[in-house]
């Protein structure tokens, strides 16, 4: 009897080990298969980031802050940011009455006003401008002066339809 006691004592470890090795396999298995998926997961977030870096860099190329050569022509104005400086002056011309004066068209829903900048280079900005309801872009020409005068010439615009 205690010879069939230890041999059904063993059994009963093997089908333990056995049960033992068989789940941690199963284990493991799920655990790589996790591995690999978030692997995958790391490779194409790392892509989206190296895209949207790309991406943002092209967007940066026309605009003065990063363009050296431009900003050469500012340095003995001994400016911080001639940037902020000039978007500050543009907006300045939103304050009088009415209309703003550099764009050529009359609100039709309220006075246009100057809303975004984009300060281009050392010479040129784009803006958009709106009445709340019609919209439209300037191309305006500046000229910063050494007394930091800024004098701002619009050389083209459009206003969009609404349809």
């Amino acid at each position: 009897m205690k010879k069939y006691l230890y041999l059904y004592l063993f059994i009963f470890a093997a089908l333990i080990a056995l049960y033992q090795f068989v789940s941690a396999n199963k284990i493991i298995d799920a655990t790589n298969t996790k591995f690999a998926k978030l692997q995958t997961q790391i490779e194409t977030l790392e892509d989206s980031i190296q895209k949207a870096t790309i991406k943002e860099l092209d967007l940066k190329y026309f605009l003065l802050e990063n363009n050296d050569d431009a900003l050469t022509n500012f340095d003995h104005l001994k400016l911080e940011n001639p940037t902020r400086y000039i978007e500050d002056k543009l907006i300045e011309t939103n304050e009088a009455k009415g209309d703003n004066p550099l764009v050529p068209y009359e609100g039709m829903e309220g006075d246009f006003k100057i809303n975004k900048i984009k300060v281009l280079n050392h010479k040129w900005i784009i803006a958009d401008f709106s009445d709340g309801k019609y919209w439209g872009e300037l191309l305006i020409k500046y000229d910063l002066k050494d007394d930091l005068g800024v004098d701002f010439t619009m050389m083209d615009h459009l206003l969009y339809r609404r349809d």
